[in-house]
């Protein structure tokens, strides 16, 4: 068994022991990012003095071979070294001999594994926002497209007023560019670097952190080294916005559920997003909303897991901080892979826009804009309340929406009604009325959509 630390101990773990101890089977995933980090580490030793020229080539060399044949597929990772660490400094010792016994002069595994997780999460955070930014095109295509779809909108799943469809995606792409910022100030925040601060208490050896961390694109090291060693609240923080997207789509892929049904038939979902059933032939089930609603639970697992880990550890570095690891590749892998499907998924979904306007008639949405019709003419609001209500009542026991109620019917419960009534409760009517910002109204929505647009081009 290939390990760093057997000098102190006089009896071979046993192997239930090491394989528990041992995080070779998930910290394989660093390996990129270990090897760059000890390629900064060696130049800064370089640098400083503490190896020399010839050795500081040796040891480069050496590091790139090694990244060179994992990446190939002819160097394997084994679960014969502890972790990654161990594998990359036993190979390079292999290759290049005792210089490469100087690869870990002035630092320790515990700032190697803080910079390694760093790095990780800082790449994955670049690649999630990439993703975001393709949903929020996606979402802003179909804003684009159905300024004028009409449709239901709704409080307590009960149809309340007219909206667009361009309005109601409009409340995710909000949500959406909120993640985004979320991700950025979590890169920002996160943005020092820990290596040099040794186990705990940093070093003796004249290192110079500020050259490492430039090396390896950090704004400067981290100021104390037993927060740099014990630190995870960027774990925390990047599951905690993690589980925000997640929840963010999930809302959407409820609402996708349900537009798909029999009773709504708002959207056809593409073939390639939905499966049929093994018995019942006439069914085309969105599975791809349902996972990505499911595994939404999976992600807060991890939050959870890694604030429970977290609140009984005290300074500085202990084991327990090694489940940092596992849950966290697997909600980043989650989340990618849901964003991609997501994205995927809306890209493709038709829009039935008849059913749409007619679910907005039916559910009687322009109920309050034929209240504001009766205050327009000089009735009390609480008065006009009253009157459209024994109306939606009328519609109900006709089976028939306020569009098509006779205007007798009208002028039986108020003779305030007159005919303009029917303009003034036709979708287009209200929405188009509703002006200020932030509202469906298509000429407000056009702004929305070029700001949309240019922060998509900035950003």
């Amino acid at each position: 068994m290939a390990q760093l630390w057997g000098g102190r101990f006089t009896k071979e773990t046993d192997k239930l022991v090491y394989n528990f101890n041992a995080s070779i089977s998930f910290d394989q995933k660093f390996y990129e990012q270990d090897i760059r980090g000890s390629k900064a580490h060696v130049a800064m030793l370089a640098r400083q003095g503490i190896l020399t020229a010839e050795e500081k080539d040796q040891i480069e060399a050496g590091l790139d071979g090694i990244l060179a044949d994992v990446r190939s597929g002819k160097l394997e990772i084994t679960s014969e070294y502890e972790d990654i660490h161990s594998f990359v400094e036993a190979n390079l010792i292999d290759r290049i001999g005792d210089a490469g016994k100087k690869l870990h002069t002035g630092r320790s595994r515990n700032d190697q594994v803080a910079l390694d997780m760093k790095l990780y999460v800082r790449d994955e955070i670049d690649e999630t926002d990439e993703l975001v930014k393709k949903l929020l095109e996606a979402l802003q295509k179909i804003m684009e497209e159905n300024v004028h779809t009409y449709m239901p909108g709704f409080t307590h799943l009960q149809k309340a007023q007219p909206v667009t469809l361009a309005h109601h995606v409009g409340a995710y792409f909000e949500m959406f560019v909120r993640d985004r910022s979320r991700l950025a100030d979590i890169r920002k925040r996160m943005n020092t670097c820990p290596l040099g601060a040794g186990a705990l208490a940093g070093t003796t050896y004249p290192l110079d952190r500020e050259y490492t961390a430039q090396l390896l694109g950090f704004d400067g090291p981290t100021r104390n080294s037993m927060d740099s060693v014990s630190d995870r609240d960027y774990v925390i923080e990047l599951l905690s916005a993690f589980s925000t997207i997640m929840m963010h789509m999930s809302r959407f892929c409820e609402e996708i559920i349900m537009w798909n049904s029999n009773e709504y038939r708002f959207v056809e979902i593409d073939d390639a997003y939905s499966t049929g059933s093994s018995i019942m032939p006439q069914k085309k089930n969105p599975d791809i909303a349902e996972l990505v609603r499911g595994k939404t639970g999976r992600v807060y697992g991890a939050l959870t897991s890694i604030l429970t880990t977290m609140k009984g550890i005290p300074l500085a570095y202990n084991k327990d901080m090694q489940e940092d690891k596992e849950l966290t590749f697997d909600a980043i892998d989650t989340v990618k892979g849901c964003l991609a499907l997501f994205t995927g998924m809306i890209s493709t979904m038709q829009f039935n826009k008849q059913n749409m306007e007619a679910s907005a008639k039916n559910g009687f949405t322009n109920a309050t804009d034929a209240a504001d019709y009766l205050v327009n003419h000089g009735v009390p609001f609480r008065d006009a309340h009253g009157i459209v209500g024994r109306l939606v009542l009328t519609c109900i026991d006709k089976g028939i929406s306020l569009d098509e109620l006779p205007l007798e019917e009208y002028k039986a419960i108020s003779p305030v009604f007159e005919n303009d009534i029917y303009e003034a409760i036709s979708m287009k009517t209200c929405v188009e009325k509703r002006m200020t910002i932030g509202a469906p109204g298509p000429d407000v929505m056009e702004k929305v959509i070029a700001e949309n647009k240019k922060y998509l081009e900035e950003n």
